[in-house]
């Protein structure tokens, strides 16, 4: 019912869960002064002794135990909050350090769907462990010895009855552990794939609706959704069950504990003094660990999403000593590349490139030929290679990433947009940039006067750029890659999915960049890599030839053929427009 890992992980938290017990337990404590007092009260009135002066005496000591009751259970609250802000925080924190470790490579483990809900509500289910769970289980334990402790001098018999009979709760719980924690597993499991589901068809709903598959997919979430639907209803039985079962203990075990106190009463072995405390404070003894079964399908579920979470935490980070790079010319040599996603189908083989300094190196080939995986590996968003891999001589996964980023720039039809102004997504670029510097790098990529026009450098941007066309987002994206003024820039299909204007402006500042940078560019589309300096044709996963684009042709091979393809389908839409 305790996870040590997780105690382990939160020394911080620990400390507040002791605080609150404590805080709970002087609760506790005054909840019996005031039974007491009622007792003593109640007794003198039976027996005819009560004065005045006692009367006022037991009020306004049952205000000062109400008092001290408000105010341990208010730092009680306080206590549970610190706790489990603590531990989101700390997990949180440990999840994003771990994906920055990893960096894209973590897709190969999780999904992105799974990683958002276990970094957010899954993160969230621990609250409840040790903000409510933990704290009641310690005090579960502390409550019933201290009540007995101070019972056992009234009625030894019923002190007992009641210890006696507060292990089985307990046990009920013990008893469904292992079924829960098999079946929270299950619905953990299920709650991410639905998620999974929901994701990836939300962001592809047009591309449903264009191929009209749009039913399809609604068929397959509503079979997923009716599984998770089946696996919170077990939940939900599961707790319903066994809180009747504790229900059961917690209320027969306070009524045979007063039964027996009363019977001791009545053939004069306890006080009425004694026989009052001891009903008013019998369910005293159950009360703390009903309250613990209550946390503690919630408390199992977090341990469940707790589960993932480390083993994410876990995966295996080689460790390997960082290389720096040198201040020679960043050159990028490859030979015998293979690599596979999923270790079983290789989407390169054996594959050979040489890129030095200070050239414009494109790479090209149909999609799914492993141009981009290339890039990939190049830029570490993708480890585990066979073969060599060099930059500047250094082995890629030998190589520290700030070395390398401070050298490399890499820039996909993706780039993230941020929320904020235009100068917001410039300034992080690089650090002491002018805002003449901002100025120029948009009137390269002509983009500065939709700017102006649009109130300047404070222009707001929405999330991802949504206020924007996608034109407008890629020429933004390389105005900031060239203010980084990096010396080696790959381009990954940087001009696709854009108009035909931004498209233009973009090669524009590409083919001016080549005279100066070293330039790796990724295409599908020949007509844009034709003033290269080398073209690497990719097919299959290997590289099928290179050279210039006058030697390819020439060759009248796959880049020869893609390239009339290519040319002939443009001039048969530039008819139709």
């Amino acid at each position: 019912m305790i996870d040590k890992r997780l105690l382990k992980e939160m020394p911080k938290a620990k400390v507040f869960i002791w605080k609150q017990v404590a805080m709970q337990w002087i609760g506790m404590l005054s909840n019996v002064g005031m039974v007491f007092m009622f007792a003593y009260l109640f007794t003198s009135m039976y027996k005819k002794t009560l004065v005045i002066k006692d009367l006022y005496i037991g009020i306004i000591f049952v205000v000062a135990m109400i008092v001290i009751r408000i105010l341990v259970t208010k730092k009680a609250s306080t206590y549970s909050y610190l706790a489990s802000r603590d531990v989101k925080n700390h997990l949180r924190k440990r999840i994003y350090k771990k994906l920055l470790e990893m960096k894209n490579s973590y897709t190969q483990h999780i999904a992105t769907s799974e990683l958002v809900q276990l970094s957010v509500e899954g993160v969230d289910q621990l609250e409840t462990y040790f903000g409510r769970y933990l704290p009641q289980f310690f005090y579960s334990m502390l409550a019933p010895i201290t009540l007995f402790l101070i019972l056992v001098w009234m009625d030894w018999k019923s002190a007992v009855v009641l210890l006696v009979c507060v292990p089985l709760i307990p046990l009920s719980i013990v008893a469904v552990q292992k079924f829960a924690k098999k079946l929270l597993s299950k619905y953990w499991t299920s709650y991410a794939t639905l998620g999974d589901s929901f994701l990836e068809n939300l962001q592809g709903l047009t591309t449903l609706k264009i191929y009209q598959a749009d039913e399809f997919k609604n068929e397959e979430m509503n079979k997923e959704a009716e599984n998770f639907r089946r696996i919170t209803m077990k939940v939900l039985t599961m707790q319903l069950n066994s809180v009747s079962v504790m229900d059961i203990v917690a209320y027969g075990g306070a009524a045979i504990g007063s039964i027996v106190a009363i019977m001791g009463f009545l053939h004069g072995n306890v006080s009425l003094f004694g026989v009052i405390c001891i009903v008013l404070l019998s369910s005293e003894f159950f009360i703390p660990l009903r309250l613990l079964g209550s946390f503690f399908h919630i408390a199992m579920n977090g341990i469940a999403a707790s589960n993932k979470i480390f083993n994410l935490l876990d995966l295996p980070q080689e460790e390997v000593e960082k290389e720096v790079l040198s201040d020679e010319e960043c050159t990028i040599n490859i030979s015998n590349l293979s690599y596979s996603y999923d270790g079983e189908r290789e989407v390169l083989h054996n594959v050979h490139m040489d890129i030095p300094s200070h050239k414009f190196i494109s790479i090209v080939g149909e999609s799914g030929s492993g141009k981009s995986t290339i890039a990939k590996l190049i830029v570490g968003l993708a480890t585990g290679y066979k073969g060599n891999l060099r930059i500047q001589d250094i082995d890629r996964m030998h190589l520290d990433d700030s070395s390398f980023y401070s050298r490399v720039m890499y820039i996909t039809h993706k780039a993230t947009i941020f929320k904020g102004s235009v100068k917001d997504n410039l300034v992080i670029a690089k650090d002491g940039l002018s805002e003449e510097a901002m100025w120029n790098a948009l009137k390269q990529v002509k983009l500065a006067d939709f700017i102006k026009e649009n109130g300047g450098l404070a222009m707001f941007i929405e999330e991802n750029g949504t206020n924007l066309s996608g034109g407008q987002r890629q020429r933004l994206a390389m105005a900031r890659a060239l203010l980084a003024d990096k010396e080696v820039y790959i381009f990954d299909e940087a001009t696709s999915n854009i108009d035909m204007d931004s498209e233009d402006a973009i090669l524009d500042v590409i083919k001016g960049m080549a005279t100066k940078k070293t330039i790796i560019m990724i295409s599908h589309r020949l007509s844009t890599v034709t003033e290269s300096d080398c073209i690497y044709v990719m097919n299959q996963g290997q590289c099928d030839s290179y050279g210039t684009h006058d030697e390819l042709m020439k060759q009248q091979g796959i880049y020869a053929d893609m390239y009339h393809r290519q040319a002939d389908l443009e001039a048969f839409y530039k008819e139709e427009a």
